[in-house]
């Protein structure tokens, strides 16, 4: 179910919802958000494995992606607009509590509103993300956004994204690699194309080996006990194991996971990763009936 809400600037923002099957009631919802390029539909297979469970799920779309409008100006692609896009969503779409599940820059949304908003959150999972980004893993993903990968079909697209992607994810097949494909692109009249604004790119252009990164340890510290599962890809060059290590020594009330034969990031397909995740989920939910 597509639901939608207005930007305090106006901008129209998208979010897929997926209702529980059966109702855990009193359980708090669910909130998937998506790495810096990416948009909701890379939740889907995970959202209707946690609805068989008795969650709602909702996944957002940042402005500029996905089912959401495209901004005439890319210095609003920023955390703190984005940041305030989900708290207008969160009251909008009626989410007073939830599960945040956050991949990559989502996850950096999930530990900021766990600062802001702490009484919204029941639980956390960080999807290969961490207070550490590592740089060459930083400068790689900068390389790449706002490519033109245009395509004519899915074979090609499930092609261009393999010649990309392969080092991270080496045990794709042909199959996952076009699943992949119609996670990211979108039928349009002159063929396939990123779901995503390419103007993004402008966000990550002055970015060198100069570049100071911002040091989320603070925010990490600050959220406290919140439950967290941390999920790490295996070939991630993102999140390093040492900081990985270090958050499950700073965070009293955290467990992990390191996804085999994936890198940055994790895909959340694979049956190990997705009962963790509702293994966590119903954790988190336990003496909330």
């Amino acid at each position: 179910m597509v639901r939608e809400w207005l930007a305090s600037d106006g901008l129209r923002l998208g979010a897929t919802t997926w209702r529980a099957r059966n109702t855990k009631h009193h359980a708090p919802q669910v909130l998937c958000l998506a790495g810096l390029s990416r948009n909701s539909r890379d939740f889907t297979h995970l959202a209707e494995a946690l609805a068989e469970r008795g969650f709602d799920v909702t996944a957002m779309d940042y402005r500029g992606r996905g089912q959401s409008d495209r901004d005439a100006d890319w210095r609003n692609y920023s955390i703190e607009r984005e940041a305030d896009d989900i708290d207008c969503g969160l009251d909008a779409l009626g989410i007073s509590r939830a599960i945040v599940v956050g991949t990559s820059r989502g996850g950096l949304h999930a530990m900021l509103l766990a600062l802001r908003s702490p009484n919204r959150i029941a639980g956390m999972v960080l999807n290969d993300i961490g207070p550490t980004i590592e740089r060459d893993g930083l400068h790689r993903l900068a390389g790449t956004i706002g490519l033109t990968m245009d395509a004519s079909d899915w074979p090609s697209a499930a092609a261009r994204l393999r010649k990309m992607l392969a080092p991270q994810f080496p045990g794709l097949d042909d199959a996952g690699w076009d699943r992949f494909a119609r996670q990211l692109y979108i039928e349009t009249p002159g063929g396939l194309r990123l779901d995503y604004d390419a103007t993004l790119r402008h966000t990550l252009a002055e970015l060198d080996q100069e570049t100071e990164l911002p040091d989320f340890w603070p925010v990490f510290d600050a959220i406290g006990a919140t439950p967290l599962l941390a999920l790490r890809g295996a070939h991630s060059d993102l999140l390093s194991a040492k900081t990985l290590a270090e958050m499950l020594r700073r965070h009293p009330n955290a467990q992990a996971l390191t996804v085999d034969n994936e890198g940055h990031a994790p895909l959340l397909w694979d049956r190990e990763t997705q009962g963790a995740i509702l293994d966590f989920a119903c954790r988190c939910t336990e003496g909330a009936d």
